[in-house]
């Protein structure tokens, strides 16, 4: 009697996790953090706004203007220089001329480049021009 045992396959049972309702849990998650998050719209720079008493919100869409303690200019998250600053926001007020500029100045920046900034605004068209600030 010869014995063949090695030749022939043993089937096994392989192990196999089911993930599928893993990644059901997974993008319920995702969905309930991106429904239940709330977006805020900022400069992208850190900026320590001075307060003021008459400090107020505004409801429109605005372009946001970021001044910060070093003197360099931001919009809209993208740094830019005072000459690059009347181009852009001449592009903007292309698509829509009602838009305000709100400018997010640190407290610790030069005011003249918050006047340079201003004087900007003003050449480009910008017909509303608000300082930010922190209210009390």
């Amino acid at each position: 009697m010869n014995n063949f045992n090695f030749l022939q396959k043993k089937h096994r049972r392989t192990a196999a996790i089911d993930i599928s309702p893993l990644m059901d849990m997974v993008f319920i998650l995702l969905i309930f953090f991106v429904v239940t998050s709330t977006f805020t719209r900022e400069t992208g720079v850190e900026i320590t706004k001075p307060q003021a008493q008459s400090a107020s919100q505004l409801e429109k869409e605005n372009i946001l203007i970021a001044i910060t303690r070093e003197g360099t200019i931001h919009v809209n998250e993208r740094q830019v220089d005072l000459a690059g600053l009347r181009d852009v926001l001449a592009d903007i007020l292309a698509k829509n001329s009602d838009r305000e500029a709100v400018l997010i100045s640190d407290k610790a920046s030069m005011t003249g480049t918050l006047v340079q900034v201003i004087d900007a605004c003003n050449i480009a068209g910008v017909k509303k021009v608000s300082v930010a600030a922190l209210s009390p």
